[in-house]
């Protein structure tokens, strides 16, 4: 019987560490990626679809852990974005993983307890972000994503959690 626990243990922290790698790989070669498709991969929110991989794949604890990494990590190899803005992101899918678990467990609905989560994430970043703006602490345009593919991404990565959550629920 422990034998069987200490492999499912073993089996969960791979799929962590590979998740993790997969991710910061991920944001790392995301500057090449756009230039090699001629498209801004950063439209498609690297960091919020590893969270949520890690939300859907591996534990809570390492949703909260990409969450926290993956902005410093790509601040850390390329300085952008900036400390300011790397502490927004970081706090936004903080607030998404947190919310899609509290959701979760009030509304025992995994779509809309994502798509409430990632809305309302976004929300809050996007009235701090103004601030920060206003504050003259960063500069840039408001919202740099159009608002027509943060609606495409918020619904497919809702609807991602709903049809994996559920299959793995049978």
């Amino acid at each position: 019987m422990d034998y069987a626990i200490n492999l499912m243990k073993s089996k969960t922290n791979i799929k962590s560490v590979i998740t993790d790698l997969l991710g910061l790989a991920f944001i790392y070669f995301t500057p090449a990626i756009s230039h090699l498709f001629s498209f801004p991969v950063y439209y498609l929110e690297p960091m919020r679809i590893m969270t949520i991989i890690a939300i859907a794949h591996t534990s809570r604890k390492n949703a909260y852990l990409l969450a926290v990494t993956l902005p410093l990590f790509s601040f850390l190899i390329s300085s952008h974005p900036s400390l300011v803005k790397t502490g927004l992101i970081t706090g936004e899918l903080l607030l998404n993983v947190w919310l899609f678990i509290f959701l979760t467990r009030i509304t025992g609905n995994n779509f809309l307890a994502m798509i409430s989560s990632i809305v309302t994430a976004k929300i809050a970043y996007y009235v701090l972000k103004f601030l920060l703006i206003q504050a003259a602490l960063i500069n840039g345009e408001l919202m740099a994503t159009p608002l027509l593919i943060q609606v495409i991404t918020t619904i497919a990565f809702s609807t991602y959690i709903y049809l994996w959550l559920k299959r793995k629920e049978q």
